[in-house]
């Protein structure tokens, strides 16, 4: 879904009737659920999460860097409320989940670098819920995780990898079409044989129906396009273009929506509690952490509504 189309339908659900009636098809979908009682419940908490969601990317657009981070991860929590209350009619079930989810260590004062910082996603609150309501993860691949690593994983950052001499990310592909590409020499950076490769790959691809070899790519054909591409494939959504990990230790499988939300938090408790450090870097934009801060704030302001908008109108099929 484009971004015109995206806020279309933002704006088609922000009425009692429309919202009402696309809650009550999302029910209708889940067992042992009255969807005319609890459409109407939650109808109003829906449209205002919508609502508020959105005006918060819509005012962080028009102000500083120095708030954008705080005001896109309300943002963000905000329109996550929304697509959950689509599957989850009873959400929050428990005040256990209305924590945030995620820890950060505590910062050191010296040698300090956002790039090197590191998240751990918790077990209790919203992460954790998200993840295993809305993309069927029960487990992290991951303990905690470095901010380079997550920002691998956004294909819209990877110029500013290539840039830095680190290209994280290889394209092997268009949006809905069902032939992949791979480079052969990522046999070399994954340490496997070609049946190797092809069998880490094939849990997180629709049917796959040919598989051929040339001298310089691994061609895979599968039975339908990769429409919604997750973890570890990402899609570019200014080229339109899919993106596979170059090395091994980023083959990282979670959707790229839970990828956002750690760096927005991450950035979020920067920008309220180390004031000195935030202050600093806008300041005099020392180091290599701005450029890629201030280019994932540019990404995430418009792709991560995207990417939500695309969760949501996923319901009405």
């Amino acid at each position: 879904m484009r971004e015109q189309e995206r806020q279309s339908f933002y704006t088609y659900l922000l009425s009692q009737e429309t919202g009402h009636g696309y809650l009550h098809h999302c029910y209708q979908k889940l067992n042992g659920i009255d969807a005319d009682t609890k459409s109407y419940e939650n109808c109003s908490a829906f449209l205002y999460y919508i609502d508020h969601g959105n005006r918060f990317f819509a005012n962080a657009k028009q102000l500083d860097t120095l708030l954008q981070p705080l005001l896109m991860f309300y943002g963000t929590t905000h329109l996550l409320k929304a697509c959950l209350l689509t599957k989850r009619p009873n959400y929050p079930e428990s005040t256990a989940i209305l924590a945030h989810g995620v820890s950060t260590r505590k910062r050191k004062k010296k040698q300090y670098t956002f790039m090197q910082d590191e998240v751990k996603p918790q077990h209790n609150g919203l992460f954790s819920y998200v993840s295993k309501h809305l993309y069927s993860l029960d487990h992290m691949p991951f303990e905690k995780i470095k901010m380079r690593d997550l920002l691998t994983l956004i294909p819209e950052m990877n110029d500013l990898f290539r840039y830095n001499g680190d290209e994280r990310l290889v394209t092997i592909g268009e949006i809905n079409t069902a032939a992949l590409h791979f480079p052969t020499d990522l046999l070399d950076s994954y340490h496997l044989t070609k049946n190797a490769f092809v069998k880490r790959i094939t849990p997180h691809l629709p049917t796959i129906s040919n598989i051929t070899v040339d001298g310089n790519h691994i061609h895979v054909k599968l039975m339908k396009p990769l429409k919604n591409p997750a973890g570890p494939f990402v899609f570019h959504l200014d080229n339109n273009e899919i993106y596979f990990p170059k090395h091994r230790e980023n083959f990282i499988t979670i959707p790229e929506v839970l990828v956002h939300y750690l760096v927005l938090y991450n950035l979020s408790m920067i920008s309220r509690y180390e004031t000195e450090w935030w202050g600093e870097l806008l300041a005099t934009k020392a180091d290599v952490d701005y450029p890629f801060i201030k280019q994932f704030l540019n990404v995430t302001a418009w792709k991560m509504p995207l990417l939500l908008g695309n969760e949501l109108i996923r319901n009405t099929d």
